[in-house]
């Protein structure tokens, strides 16, 4: 069997990993079993970037425990995966235009939540971002988990016959389900939806929102650009249509889709804990946050890496 490197076994047992295959050791009767070493990301991605990544790449998902750092630690392990993409709906918070708060108060009553809904972020931009970051300062006692799901495993259990169906198809990303739901349940303020509930009275969107409900068409059927593994590029929230398809033709195939992503055994639950860090690569699965800790405040902030265009 293949040996695995310390650093490689730091990270199975200190990353939020699905799966790890480590040759098994006699141990004896009153022996307590060995204890995750504790591991820094900084010091995991010092060690070996590259197996970081990999693990990344392999499982979708990953995320530290027990971690303590500031704003400016964000930045700096963020950018180890490459430069930082433009937010679509948050302004940074002051001296890290980078580091995005994602924050609801105890006191807020809102029938829609920053980042419910499956999808992957900002997906409507030309460019969507490749990795998301997210580090959890204060957690509710209850609620607020976050849930992936694996969009390559969902393309690989397609049918041959649907693989070829899709395969030509590019799905129609944008803003415009976000804009009507925000003007119609949510209360301007200064939160992200807020700011875009603030258009509902407007003739004309401003430009800025307008271009991103314009969106962009991308390949349904996405290749990441490192691994070469296909995935289904398709949301609950912005993917709205298919480039020469009606939207009654399109309709069916939607549901149909995200249905399938979203099955729950290709999907991972996340309980959050104060210190956790979770990276995600939007290019392989979705997501979605859930609201249900009315009366409690959780305060989460985010980092996203540059993507490219998708192939």
């Amino acid at each position: 069997m293949k040996r695995i490197s310390a650093t490689t076994l730091a990270l199975v047992l200190a990353l939020g990993a699905t799966t790890a295959f480590v040759a098994p050791q006699p141990v004896a009767a009153k022996e307590k079993a060995p204890k995750a070493p504790k591991i820094t990301m900084s010091e995991a991605v010092r060690k070996s970037l590259a197996e970081v990544q990999a693990a990344l790449f392999r499982h979708k998902m990953i995320f530290f425990r027990d971690q303590k750092i500031s704003h400016a630690d964000q930045e700096a392990f963020s950018l180890r995966f490459g430069p930082f993409a433009p937010d679509a709906y948050t302004q940074g918070v002051p001296g890290h235009a980078d580091v995005q708060p994602v924050i609801k108060e105890a006191d807020q009553d809102i029938g829609v939540i920053f980042g419910s809904g499956w999808h992957t972020d900002s997906a409507f931009l030309p460019q969507p971002p490749s990795i998301s970051m997210l580090y959890a300062v204060e957690i509710p006692p209850f609620g607020g988990d976050t849930i992936w799901a694996n969009s390559c495993l969902a393309y690989r259990t397609l049918s041959p016959t649907m693989q070829a169906m899709i395969a030509p198809l590019r799905v129609h990303m944008s803003m415009g389900q976000v804009v009507a739901t925000a003007q119609a349940y949510q209360q301007p303020d200064d939160t992200p939806l807020g700011r875009v509930a603030a258009t509902r009275d407007m003739v004309h969107l401003p430009d800025a929102i307008a271009r991103k409900v314009a969106g962009s068409f991308h390949p349904l059927v996405r290749t990441h650009p490192v691994t070469g593994e296909k995935s289904l590029y398709c949301d609950q929230t912005y993917a709205s249509g298919f480039e020469g398809l009606t939207a009654d033709e399109a309709e069916p195939l939607l549901k149909f889709l995200v249905a399938h992503i979203t099955q729950p055994a290709f999907t991972c639950r996340l309980r959050w804990s104060v210190g956790t860090y979770v990276l995600w690569d939007n290019r392989i699965c979705v997501h979605q946050a859930f609201n249900d800790y009315d009366g409690h405040r959780r305060e989460m902030y985010r980092t996203t890496i540059a993507g490219e265009t998708p192939r």
